[in-house]
């Protein structure tokens, strides 16, 4: 008997196991005036194939827990015979992503009449919500629209946990306010707004603490690292990366220990050389060990070695080892998936100025005009900025006179004025 492949991994990506799947279907039942009576042996049922066209009560609840019609979640109707309900028109799920060309985050207002009772169907659509703004932050960064869409999904979340049925969905939808808000924090550093951005994250750690939810509690302490060093807080930095080594995830999971790690290289790389590389030998180490996939929150969809291989790359050139420097930074962009055009944007920036920090002018110039580059068309978030007037700094240091670097500053001041 052939098994319905679609259906798992459509519950793969969202992270689905069969009791969850099995609540969710239930609830979307229950919420119609019908009884919940799906169980894991119903999900293993679809799964296997044993059940090719399920009941059409239950087709309806999977269509709308996926978003999309039972066909393409591998169902397939007995021979000239049609399904009895139309699909649930995927236009009437409520989405983050609109505007011209996708490039501005709006939000709906929730529907009129919604059922009162709260499930795990409504904790997977705010996640996949969720999804499509981290989706938009890869290509695009941190910006405001990003910043209020996040908001609005924590806020969401948070009147959902005060209708929710048990007190395991309530916890659940804690955790989802605290990614939401999260989100928000990162948007806020990302555009170098540190303030707001510390605000953000002192509430996404009490929403992830009320959640029970050491995933989030380690992005948390992950992004106040990240904050700490933009301000220049160095200990901070350092002492926020071990918070994030001491979340329980980290014990359960290698792949969130490397991340703590990598964080922690970078805090020391600041005044202590010996403690940053050995921070980064404990990084690899753990990515390692890390199996390949799993079913962890978009948010970490960044990480992996490219992205360790990036951090290397800041590390090496903040502890002056210019030319290991250069190097991590072309095997990172050598790795870093075309999706993450932000990312790649950094570590191109990241190369030019290990360039420039080694004298190679005409070279650095080039890399660094490459950034702008992979931005175009998007205004260039704060951090990046901040990383590109470094550079700028070091060029007009070392070769004021230079055409190539006059050329560049020309460029530059033209390519700071995007909004």
């Amino acid at each position: 008997m052939e098994g319905n492949e679609r259906l798992d991994s459509a519950m793969q990506e969202r992270g689905l196991k069969q009791h969850e799947l099995a609540d969710a279907v239930n609830t979307h039942l229950i919420d119609k005036g019908h009884e919940g009576t799906v169980g894991d042996r119903t999900v293993r049922n679809w799964l296997t194939g044993r059940t090719r066209w399920p009941h059409p009560r239950q087709r309806k609840a999977l269509e709308a827990v996926f978003g999309c019609a039972a066909e393409e979640l591998g169902f397939h109707p007995p021979a000239r015979r049609r399904p009895s309900t139309p699909p649930e028109d995927p236009v009437d799920r409520r989405n983050f992503l609109a505007g011209a060309g996708g490039t501005t985050v709006a939000v709906v207002a929730p529907f009129l009449g919604a059922p009162s009772r709260v499930g795990t169907s409504d904790v997977i659509r705010l996640r996949s919500e969720l999804d499509a703004l981290m989706a938009l932050d890869d290509t695009k960064g941190g910006h405001e629209g990003l910043e209020k869409a996040a908001l609005a999904g924590a806020a969401e979340a948070l009147e959902k946990q005060k209708l929710g049925a048990t007190q395991r969905i309530r916890r659940r939808l804690f955790s989802v306010a605290a990614d939401y808000t999260a989100t928000a924090a990162w948007s806020a550093l990302d555009a170098h707004r540190g303030d707001r951005a510390h605000a953000l994250l002192g509430k996404a750690l009490y929403l992830a603490g009320m959640g029970q939810d050491s995933i989030a509690e380690l992005q948390v302490w992950n992004l106040y690292a990240m904050l700490a060093n933009q301000r220049g807080e160095h200990a901070d930095a350092v002492d926020s990366a071990m918070a994030a080594q001491a979340t329980s995830v980290t014990r359960r999971d290698p792949f969130f220990a490397s991340l703590a790690h990598a964080r922690a290289a970078v805090g020391h790389s600041n005044n202590d050389r010996q403690a940053a590389l050995r921070s980064l030998g404990y990084a690899q180490e753990a990515l390692s060990k890390a199996a390949s996939a799993g079913p962890r929150p978009s948010w970490t969809a960044f990480y992996g070695p490219a992205e360790l291989t990036a951090l290397t790359a800041v590390v090496r050139n903040r502890i002056g080892d210019f030319a290991e420097a250069e190097a991590a930074s072309h095997r990172a962009l050598s790795a870093i998936p075309r999706q993450f055009r932000r990312n790649r944007a950094m570590a191109t920036a990241q190369l030019a100025l290990a360039q420039v920090r080694q004298g190679d002018v005409d070279q650095a110039c080039a890399s660094a005009s490459a950034a702008f580059e992979l931005m175009e068309g998007h205004p260039i978030p704060g951090r990046m900025r901040s990383r590109l007037g470094d550079f700028y700094r070091h060029l007009i240091t070392l070769a004021p006179d230079a055409t190539v670097a006059q050329e560049w500053g020309d460029r530059y001041r033209s390519e700071w004025s995007r909004s």
